[in-house]
């Protein structure tokens, strides 16, 4: 059996598809069973219960962005073996939008209503970096995960005591978006240039802010 070699009008068509699901709430089984399996549900309190809830729709909500950023960089790459990478990641942050789409129905909750925006925004933008060049592009990847990991590290303080649930999987989250981190820098990914990291920072604090409660 043979494998047609997609043309980027296919790869576009596929992410397209990939894009709808994932903005409007569909998200394939993760690869990985959810750290949260196992662990004892804690009574929160109803103020509690919204802020974790809170917390893990932002942490959701980035990772529809990490999934639309990673599919725009891998539809227009260059090369096979970055959009190899690229693809490897993306797999990884499904079982994060799995694990965290688990915590919001558990703690009686849901998705940000703007999910479609901010994938939209992040395609574009991972579209337009590959375009550059896979440089460019993998240093997005560093930039992106290493904000990421920064603010999972928040999370880890502000969550409840008793979530360790959601605590549990927010710690993996932050241990493979460090490993993607690390490997979009071994593989070439440039810093950088001000005010892009800057820019990057400002647009996250706005999605947090609107995703929260949102």
């Amino acid at each position: 059996m043979f494998s047609r070699r997609l043309s980027l009008p296919d790869r576009i068509l596929i992410e397209i598809e990939r894009a709808v699901g994932t903005a409007l709430g569909s998200v394939e089984q993760a690869s990985r069973p959810s750290p949260a399996v196992g662990v004892v549900e804690a009574a929160l309190n109803d103020d509690e219960r919204r802020h974790a809830a809170g917390l893990m729709r932002v942490n959701h909500t980035g990772e529809v962005c990490a999934q639309a950023l990673y599919s725009g960089q891998a539809a227009v790459a260059r090369h096979a073996d970055t959009r190899a990478q690229l693809l490897e990641a993306a797999a990884e942050e499904t079982d994060h939008l799995a694990w965290c789409a688990e915590r919001l129905d558990a703690l009686h909750s849901r998705p940000s209503l703007f999910n479609p925006l901010w994938y939209a925004g992040s395609f574009a933008l991972g579209a337009v970096a590959a375009l550059v060049s896979d440089k460019v592009s993998l240093g997005f990847v560093v930039e992106t995960e290493r904000q990421v990991e920064a603010h999972l590290g928040e999370h880890l303080e502000k969550l409840p005591a008793g979530d360790a649930a959601s605590r549990a999987v927010v710690a993996q989250m932050k241990e493979d978006e460090a490993r993607h981190g690390r490997h979009a820098r071994e593989a070439g990914g440039i810093d950088l240039p001000p005010p892009i990291p800057t820019l990057m920072r400002h647009a996250s604090t706005l999605m947090k802010a609107v995703a929260y409660r949102f």
